[in-house]
């Protein structure tokens, strides 16, 4: 197995990692960014984007993140293709393994590898998604102004997003699998008390229509077996998020649901010199705008201990 030292290494592409990269190049950190699985993140399988600031006239995303991706690269940051496959940090300096076969020893580690949606995995889902499929409200509700779309999910998420969509749209059907939700009782008051929202109670997605774009959804109640179609145009899925971190389990704290927990008020995780941004610790905003804030945060905070651990090793020094 080969081996390379760097003084940081990014994790991940997407908003959060290149911006990170942006801040840690302008730095003088020379930072080594691997961009995963999915370059550029969950931005690549978004088409519109009118919510981020400095785009008046909107861009798409895979657009926003090759845009990214060269003002890093112009500022210097060594962007390459490669998953980290395993990491350990027992021991300082840290070691990440990339694609199983080659050994990068960092100074520093910036975690930036997203967060995934969980779809339904439905006929249909994945060739429409972008042309009326999504799993975010807040991004792409403003595309349905006016028209009739649909929902899936029974927690706080769905119930928050359905609330957005029916500002905007004339109506928002949504299906819960069961007879009742598990959001929190104020959340499902709220939905009931809005009048252009329809809760299909026993409802189970069986597929998506449309060719160019989604023309409608097949649903069925699960107690009676009757199916119906729901003339729409927008089908969003809101059953939660998977974040990117199952290989530092074990390592950094992480809430239940495994996202890195990092200090308030920082990007700073429980081991030092690691540092976590974007989806992989946000469960609660997961915004490109957001996670390009604390992408920001995650490279000032490696810059400041790379600094201190400097400082302190030439202490030692002079001191032995």
């Amino acid at each position: 197995m080969t081996s390379e030292k760097v003084s940081c290494l990014i994790i991940g592409s997407g908003p959060a990692g290149y911006t990170a990269a942006i801040y840690a190049s302008r730095a003088g950190l020379n930072p080594v960014l691997y961009q995963g699985g999915q370059p550029g993140g969950q931005l690549t399988i978004t088409t519109e984007v009118d919510n981020y600031p400095g785009y008046p006239d909107g861009i798409t995303g895979p657009e926003m993140m090759i845009n990214f991706e060269k003002q890093a690269k112009r500022f210097g940051t060594d962007i390459r293709y490669g998953l980290a496959t395993e990491v350990d940090f027992t021991s300082y300096p840290h070691k990440v393994i990339i694609d199983g076969k080659k050994e990068i020893i960092a100074d520093s580690v910036i975690v930036s590898t997203g967060a995934s949606a969980k779809w339904l995995g439905i006929d249909g889902e994945e060739r429409l998604n972008g042309r009326g499929v999504s799993a975010c409200a807040v991004c792409d509700g403003f595309f349905f102004r006016g028209q009739d779309v649909v929902i899936v999910g029974a927690g706080d998420t769905a119930a928050e997003e359905a609330s957005y969509l029916a500002k905007l749209c004339r109506k928002v059907y949504l299906l819960v699998r069961r007879d009742e939700m598990r959001a929190s009782k104020i959340m499902q008051k709220r939905v009931e008390m809005l009048p252009n929202i329809e809760i299909l109670w026993n409802t189970e997605t069986v597929k998506l229509n449309g060719e160019e774009d989604l023309e409608s959804v097949v649903v069925k109640n699960n107690k009676t077996g009757e199916e119906t179609v729901l003339d729409v145009s927008g089908f969003f899925v809101a059953i939660g998020h998977k974040p990117n971190t199952d290989i530092f389990k074990g390592y950094l704290h992480m809430d239940e649901t495994g996202y890195i927990q990092t200090i308030k008020g920082s990007s700073c995780t429980n081991i030092k010199g690691v540092f976590a941004c974007g989806d992989a610790q946000d469960n609660v905003y997961r915004q490109a705008v957001t996670a390009a804030g604390t992408g920001c945060m995650a490279a000032l905070d490696a810059e400041r201990f790379l600094m201190e651990h400097e400082v302190e090793v030439i202490m030692e020094e002079a001191s032995a």
